[in-house]
């Protein structure tokens, strides 16, 4: 194997690991289908592309060391977390002021793809503890004798490739379900409070972790 990838053995280990996590609904699922379903697949897509820039990211930070300084630092975790928090619930007031004349039962919203990318991008990077959970997930399955951080973000890489790739599944799952329930007016209606809610959730679940530094949360990016 090449010195930046674990052994054979680790290295299928991390991708069924990887996999696991993936597939398994988070925030970032969460939003990604939200947009799916209010806005179509092209937002879905985008937001899979931002979520992805997002998630690299945080994973070449924690590859870097920063995730070290995150966990001494209380005082930076809660910044960066309640500024996370607060763009999921601006994200959840935009969605209720949406122009009513938008919800039509016959098309999603439409919405530049380059700002669903940057939304995503930005809920993402955001999110502190997707880095802490790179720096707590990625070293059970380094070699030291090959180069720690070469192997990290090689490793990150791969994982956020694999997550994308689950992301896009989601992505069509949903278009599959919006082209088989087309709800009415009301449905539209309710179905943007829905949006809404579910941003709402997601700021208060990113305000609401605890930010303990002993202990690095568990989370599913």
């Amino acid at each position: 194997m090449p010195d930046f990838l674990p052994p054979l053995p680790l290295l299928l280990a991390f991708v069924a690991a990887a996999l696991v996590l993936a597939i398994t609904p988070g925030p970032a699922v969460l939003y990604i289908v939200t947009r799916t379903l209010s806005q179509g697949r092209t937002a879905g897509l985008a937001s899979v592309a931002g979520v992805a820039l997002g998630n690299l990211m945080n994973a070449a930070v924690a590859s870097l060391g920063l995730a070290v300084v995150l966990l001494a630092s209380e005082l930076a975790f809660a910044l960066i977390r309640y500024a996370g928090a607060a763009y999921l619930v601006w994200l959840g007031v935009q969605a209720l002021r949406a122009p009513r004349a938008s919800a039509t039962p016959d098309a999603p919203t439409a919405v530049a793809a380059w700002r669903v990318f940057r939304e995503g991008a930005v809920v993402a990077l955001l999110n502190p503890k997707t880095t802490l959970f790179f720096a707590a997930f990625l070293p059970q399955f380094i070699d030291p004798a090959r180069g720690a951080t070469a192997q990290a973000l090689s490793l990150s890489a791969l994982f956020v490739g694999i997550a994308a790739c689950s992301d896009i599944a989601y992505v069509l799952l949903s278009r599959a379900v919006a082209r088989r329930w087309r709800p009415g007016r009301a449905g539209v209606r309710w179905g943007r409070y829905a949006t809404a809610g579910i941003y709402f959730s997601l700021g208060a679940l990113a305000a609401w972790t605890p930010s303990s530094t002993s202990k690095a949360p568990r989370v599913s990016p």
